[in-house]
């Protein structure tokens, strides 16, 4: 899983201007942001580049 739709809205960027930051569909920045489909890690460093965050903010953990 990952937090893409959450950081997206804290600082109030829309999904349309990540995928042209990105050169990626809106389609796929979509599946990203609904967790249909995860980013590879270069792609996810990429959105965290773009959105100027630790890529770290961008995972969620699955250990409890």
């Amino acid at each position: 899983m990952n937090r893409i739709k959450e950081v997206l809205e804290e600082k109030g960027i829309k999904q349309t201007w990540l995928a042209e930051k990105l050169g990626k569909s809106y389609n796929m920045v979509n599946g990203y942001v609904q967790n249909r489909q995860q980013p590879r890690l270069e792609i996810l460093n990429e959105i965290a580049n773009i959105l100027d965050i630790d890529i770290k903010d961008l995972i969620v953990s699955n250990k409890s």
